[in-house]
């Protein structure tokens, strides 16, 4: 009897067990920046797996950048390899959108009780909102600010943060005399053109209106001036932004213009010198707008199975709430955008890390990261790339002529007015 009652009892624990193992659910995700979100997501996947033990989540191998992101979010779904969750460039998700492939959030949002309640308001979801609809959850949101290495600042006789671009220059030609070999580098080079949206912000100047180019007028070709005035009066060095970023935190560079996703890759790095943060420069006067950059998580599963989509709804949730999101300030530069997430778990956090409280204090200032309209976004992201790098490099003097060609190539690539 005791035998046949012990037996039952093991073939029912096997029972249990091999319908618990059934019930495990895979969610594929893929994300950008290794360098910067490793760290992170390390944090968050023993928090997740505790919450939910039956989803498992696969990583795939990282975006080098947003357009690779993008680009290859694009190819799979053309191939059916698309991972289920994705994080995208805030101003990479209307592309997806429109090709169908990222799929509306609203109906996973309805059946949430406290969706507002959990930290999300109207503010976030807009940034990831079209036509109406939630397509995706703000992961991370940074803005572009300075670095500066006080020591090499202190060695130049500097004692104050500068807070134009003239002032950078002044700066620059302080280190220069002082020995010191590299004092700047800008990040012309940042995914999205997002520099050059921050020059033209500043003047309260969208790079794209009413499906136009926009940078024919005089914010423009400020601009373009301005930028030339940084790489020629600071003697820039025309450097890869993942050997800028090393070469800063190694102390060899004195003054950094970045964004402040990197904050936490460049502390964990920092060699042994005093480091601080400080608001983006202005052309003349302060900036009157900033680009929010930063990624979003969209789900863009094919599954059919409803088990898989309400999986990779947990775990998309999970990254962008609560603890998920507090642990993007705490492990990298970007701020959460999230209520709960900075007005609860982070309510010190700030007050004990002031290199992270610059951005927050620039909140103020957040405008679009524009997307350029169509079918070649991409190709107009590369375009202006490749323009402003005629500049770092000393290969284009005359920013007038600059800008025309600029202007007439960028909108050969756009959709026509009115198509």
């Amino acid at each position: 009897m005791k035998r046949t009652l012990a037996a039952a009892i093991l073939l029912s624990a096997a029972t249990i067990s091999n319908a618990m193992a059934e019930e495990k659910v895979t969610v594929e995700f893929a994300y950008p920046y290794s360098h910067l979100f490793d760290v992170t997501y390390e944090k968050i996947l023993p928090k997740f797996k505790e919450a939910h033990p039956n989803i498992d989540i696969v990583m795939r191998a990282t975006y080098e950048g947003y357009e690779e992101g993008t680009n290859t979010i694009l190819r799979e779904a053309v191939s059916g390899n698309l991972p289920d969750v994705t994080m995208q460039g805030l101003n990479r998700q209307a592309i997806l959108v429109e090709k169908g492939i990222a799929k509306s959030l609203e109906p996973f949002i309805a059946k949430e009780a406290n969706f507002e309640q959990d930290g999300y308001h109207q503010a976030m979801l807009s940034l990831s909102s079209f036509g109406g609809q939630v397509y995706g959850l703000p992961f991370s949101v940074s803005l572009p600010v300075g670095y500066y290495n006080m020591d090499m600042m202190k060695k130049a006789g500097i004692t104050e943060l500068p807070k134009t671009w003239d002032e950078v220059i002044k700066d620059c030609k302080a280190m220069k005399a002082s020995g010191i070999q590299n004092p700047l580098f800008w990040g012309w080079n940042i995914t999205g053109n997002w520099f050059i949206q921050s020059l033209m912000w500043s003047q309260d100047t969208p790079i794209i209106k009413d499906g136009a180019f926009n940078m024919a007028g005089d914010a423009g070709l400020t601009t373009l001036e301005t930028m030339k005035s940084l790489f020629r009066e600071c003697e820039m060095k025309n450097l890869e932004w993942k050997d800028a970023l090393g070469s800063f935190a190694a102390g060899e560079i004195g003054m950094m213009f970045w964004s402040t996703s990197a904050l936490g890759a460049v502390e964990r790095a920092q060699g042994d010198f005093t480091m601080k943060t400080g608001p983006l420069p202005g052309i003349k006067i302060a900036p009157k707008g900033l680009p929010a950059g930063g990624n979003a998580a969209m789900l863009v599963s094919e599954s059919k199975d409803p088990k898989v989509l309400a999986a990779a709804w947990e775990w998309l949730k999970f990254i962008t709430s609560g603890e998920g999101a507090a642990e993007v300030a705490r492990t990298t530069g970007y701020m959460p955008p999230n209520k709960a997430a900075n007005e609860i778990i982070l309510a010190d956090f700030y007050k004990q890390n002031p290199n992270k409280q610059t951005a927050v204090d620039q909140l103020p200032l957040l405008r679009d990261w524009q997307a350029y309209p169509g079918e070649n976004g991409l190709a107009i992201t590369q375009v202006i790339y490749d323009t402003v790098e005629r500049i770092v490099v000393g290969d284009e003097d005359d920013m007038l002529k600059l800008q025309k060609e600029l202007v007439e190539e960028v909108t050969d690539l756009l959709p026509a007015s009115g198509s």
